[in-house]
């Protein structure tokens, strides 16, 4: 019988299972509750390429709406913070601590930029879909980024703009 593998990546959703099964270890933006139906973990490296640094895993969620994902401190010296005019009109912006798990529920229809706040320049940047509602599509390409956010945002918009065609 094959010995299971236990990678880094199993590691860190053990660990996020942990974190929503105990209050303490997760926060909320919108309710008192930690549970989560989805988890990105915040990431030094890329779980394929350990070329790619400083990112979301996943880089893009579709989730519905009421739904919560948590965004796991995997490794040391990240956060998730909700982009200033890459959310849908009526959402609820967030802005987690640095390594600290952060829960938040997603309740309005559309897309939703959020960048790591240290790492922002470097490109660390990711997108949410609720809804599968890309209404907000236009509004979202309008925001300007610096360094290498730009360029990630831009693959990011492109690879959404793929799947939905």
């Amino acid at each position: 019988m094959p010995t299971p593998t236990f990678d880094r990546r199993t590691f860190a959703l053990s660990l996020g299972a942990l974190a929503t099964a105990t209050p303490l270890l997760a926060a909320t933006n919108a309710t008192k509750d930690t549970t989560a139906d989805h988890t990105v973990m915040m990431l030094n490296a890329d779980c394929n390429n350990a070329n790619v640094v400083n990112v979301f895993e996943p880089a893009i969620l579709h989730m519905n709406p009421g739904d919560s994902v948590q965004f796991l401190a995997t490794d040391p010296s990240h956060n998730s913070a909700s982009k200033r005019g890459m959310i849908p009109d009526g959402a609820e912006p967030w802005n987690g601590a640095v390594d600290e798990a952060l829960v938040v529920t997603l309740r309005v229809p559309g897309i939703y930029g959020y960048i790591c706040l240290p790492h922002y320049d470097w490109g660390m940047v990711g997108l949410i879909v609720v809804g599968s509602d890309l209404s907000n599509l236009a509004q979202v390409k309008k925001v300007r980024h610096p360094g290498d956010a730009r360029k990630n945002f831009r693959a990011l918009l492109k690879q959404l703009e793929e799947e939905a065609a």
